[in-house]
Formats: structure tokens, C-alpha cells, sequence
């Protein structure tokens, strides 16, 4: 008889695709490598081999937790559609999380997270991670990165990638649940390339 839930965790925002299956807050099995544009190619595919490398089909699993960015537009999209078609299809609630958080949680000490937005420009997350559990010191944004840096008075470790301490994330309360799958966005934090041309055609 299986005595830990099993949580699917699903984060497609950044160039590292991350799928991860756990028993409750303890990792079993977890993929996390650099992609190439292609996560959409590679997302249900790992899902599966994780399921099955843990002895478990996707019927199993309890809940999913999906990363809802910032990031890359179609990166988010791919991560949120899957999470949110899998946990419709399967009946399993279904848990967001802030990718810039999902990052930092596995490294202590004043952590910043950040994905890069181009033009100098960069998607931010401030967060102090102790051992038990983490808090947000400056909330997740999109800013100019040297700027960012320059206000603080406390240095940072700078992260651009990292996996997730599901542990971490439950006790400082950033996996929320979801009431309606069907109302789940990715969390983009700027307008979309045809939003700001439309802007400025207006």
C-alpha cells in the first residue's frame, strides 16, 4: 500500500525543461536538461518516463504543480497547457507556483532568480531560502537587470537555473491551489510582442 501522495511538477519557463515526480516533498525521479527551442517536442514524453521510471502510471499521481513563469511566452504556454490538460483529464487538482520561486528553492541564502528578457532587461525574483522553508524579498518582475542590482544593499546569489525543494515551496506557501483549471494563465509580466505592437498602432 502506497503511503506518500505523488505530485507531478511540470516547469517549461526557462531553456531547462524540468519534470519531476515525488513523494511528497522527497524527489524520486526528475528530469532537468537544457533544451533547444523544443521543449513542446520533449514535455509529454518525459512525463511519461518519469511515471514509468517511478513504477507509476499518470493515473497515480495525487496532484500536479505547474510553474506559471515569467519566462519565455511559448516556453510558459507549453508547461501550463500540459498541466492543465493532464490534471482536466486525469481528475487531479492542480497547483501553481511562480517559476522564479521553483528556481531559488533549491539554494539557500539571499537568492536571486532570473531569466533573461533581452535588452537588457531581465524576469527577477528575490528570495531569502533557509533551510525549512523560503520568503519573498522583492516579488517577481520584469526590470532592467543592472539597475535591479545596483538598488540593492544586500548581495545576492544570482541563479539562472536550479531545481525545485518541494518542501520549501509548501512551507513558505507558494504552491497555490486552483479552483477552475480552465482559468489558469501563464504569468507573463509584459505585454506580447503583438499587445505592444497594437499599443503602439493605437
Amino acid at each position: 500500500m502506497r503511503k506518500s501522495p505523488l505530485r507531478l511538477v511540470i516547469d517549461t519557463a526557462t531553456d531547462y525543461l524540468y519534470v519531476g515526480l515525488f513523494a511528497e516533498s522527497s524527489p524520486l525521479e526528475e528530469h532537468h536538461r537544457k533544451g533547444q527551442n523544443d521543449h513542446s517536442v520533449h514535455l509529454m514524453k518525459k512525463v511519461e518516463d518519469v511515471c514509468a521510471s517511478g513504477g507509476i502510471t499518470p493515473t497515480d499521481l495525487d496532484d500536479i504543480v505547474v510553474g506559471v513563469g515569467p519566462g519565455s511566452y511559448t516556453g510558459v504556454r507549453i508547461g501550463v497547457t500540459v498541466a492543465k490538460v493532464l490534471a482536466w483529464s486525469l481528475d487531479k487538482p492542480l497547483y501553481t507556483v511562480s517559476s522564479l520561486a521553483l528556481m531559488a528553492s533549491g539554494t539557500e541564502g539571499l537568492v536571486l532568480s532570473n531569466v533573461d528578457a533581452r535588452r537588457g532587461n531581465a524576469f527577477l525574483g528575490l528570495y531569502e531560502v533557509s533551510a525549512a522553508t523560503m520568503k519573498t524579498v522583492e516579488t517577481d518582475r520584469h526590470t532592467a537587470f543592472a539597475a535591479f542590482i545596483e538598488s540593492l544593499t544586500a548581495e545576492p546569489r544570482t541563479i539562472t537555473v536550479g531545481r525545485p525543494d518541494i518542501r520549501r515551496l509548501e512551507k513558505g506557501g507558494f504552491l497555490k491551489r486552483v479552483e477552475n483549471i480552465h482559468t489558469v494563465a501563464p504569468n507573463y509580466l509584459r505585454k506580447t510582442k503583438a499587445e505592444r505592437q497594437k499599443a503602439c498602432s493605437a
